[in-house]
């Protein structure tokens, strides 16, 4: 439920609605709309049986929202949030750039990709250094050492680090080396694991699951806010379909879907929705066109040589071309005001 208040109801007021809820039980939150404040309910609405809320004073209306997801809906918190990871803001206009090689191979390969991401104009460093494989026999990752390289090149950089989180087991040490926890898309609705990343206290990425319907990604956000951790971003990365050309299939109208459903933002990942490194660039584009809040891309120093997902990384060659271009849409939807339609 949402109580909205008058425009001109006073503090007063709204610490009279907050001391109503929180006298049944409930929790109350405050957002801050353009023209008024809303007061967020936050558990059991029948509770409130026994309350008049829409006679307290200030009180406009009350609205129950119908979603399962209550955190994490647009009717809960009706402006656009923005996810501040170690001051990179992340749905606040301009495009964020996550950009790296799948893994961490070695500290050499590392330091040279985050050189050749940080010249592009990304603001975040990627790469694995826990790897779910789908084989047992595949290249896993170099684990801990792995996040001690993510976070030497951070200070060699100044990019900040997103990383992939696999066990709960992990949390904590993935959070120390980390600015932000990424959930794997085979990991999306690993429920004791979102709780934890929940309480972490570190902002987190959740990718789209292989085969997750929007209702299921925006419940696995709401796993992790109800457990305390408000800052989600959404990521995109394709959804297994039919079709075989392609790794899997990205799906575009996710993003103005959420933007629609939800008041997090939302990336979106061409090289894991492709597959192909030579789809990325228009993928990336179309992405920033349809309103997407930034990109995650893959990028390695030589990518015939990766341990893991070579043929869709990008070269440095390719990745500075994608860039310009990203620049160059980003800027034009900017200066002409271009807004994602809301559906």
């Amino acid at each position: 439920m949402v109580i909205i208040m008058n425009p001109d109801a006073t503090a007063e007021n709204i610490k009279g609605v907050i001391r109503a809820v929180e006298g049944t039980g409930l929790m109350a939150k405050v957002m801050e709309g353009s023209q008024q404040k809303i007061v967020g309910v936050i558990g059991d609405k029948t509770r409130l049986a026994s309350v008049a809320i829409d006679a307290l004073p200030g009180v406009e209306q009350s609205v129950a929202i119908s979603k399962s997801y209550k955190l994490a809906s647009r009717e809960f918190h009706p402006q656009p949030s923005v996810i501040d990871v170690a001051g990179v803001k992340i749905g606040a206009g301009t495009p964020v750039i996550m950009a790296g090689p799948c893994a961490v191979e070695s500290k050499e390969q590392l330091f040279e990709a985050a050189d050749i991401v940080k010249a592009g104009g990304a603001q975040f460093l990627r790469g694995g250094a826990y790897k779910p494989r789908t084989s047992p026999y595949s290249f896993q990752g170099l684990e801990e050492e792995g996040l001690k390289y993510l976070a030497e090149a951070r200070e060699r950089t100044g990019l900040r680090v997103v990383t992939e989180v696999t066990t709960v087991e992990a949390i904590d040490r993935v959070a120390h080396y980390a600015d932000m926890l990424q959930v794997g898309a085979r990991n999306m609705q690993n429920f004791g694991l979102l709780k934890e990343v929940g309480k972490c206290g570190k902002p987190v990425l959740l990718k789209r699951g292989l085969a997750a319907t929007l209702d299921e990604w925006l419940n696995a956000a709401e796993y992790i806010m109800n457990a305390g951790n408000p800052n989600v971003v959404f990521c995109e990365r394709g959804i297994r379909t039919y079709e075989t050309y392609t790794r899997n299939t990205l799906d575009l109208s996710a993003v103005a879907a959420i933007k629609h459903l939800s008041h997090l933002p939302i990336i979106v990942d061409p090289s894991h929705g492709t597959g192909k490194w030579r789809m990325v660039k228009p993928m990336a584009l179309a992405a920033i066109a349809a309103g997407a809040d930034g990109l995650m891309m893959e990028v390695h120093p030589n990518p015939a040589k990766a341990l893991s997902d070579g043929p869709q990384s990008l070269t440095p060659e390719n990745y500075r071309e994608v860039m310009e271009c990203v620049h160059k849409i980003a800027a034009f939807m900017k200066e002409e005001h271009i807004e994602p339609m809301r559906v």
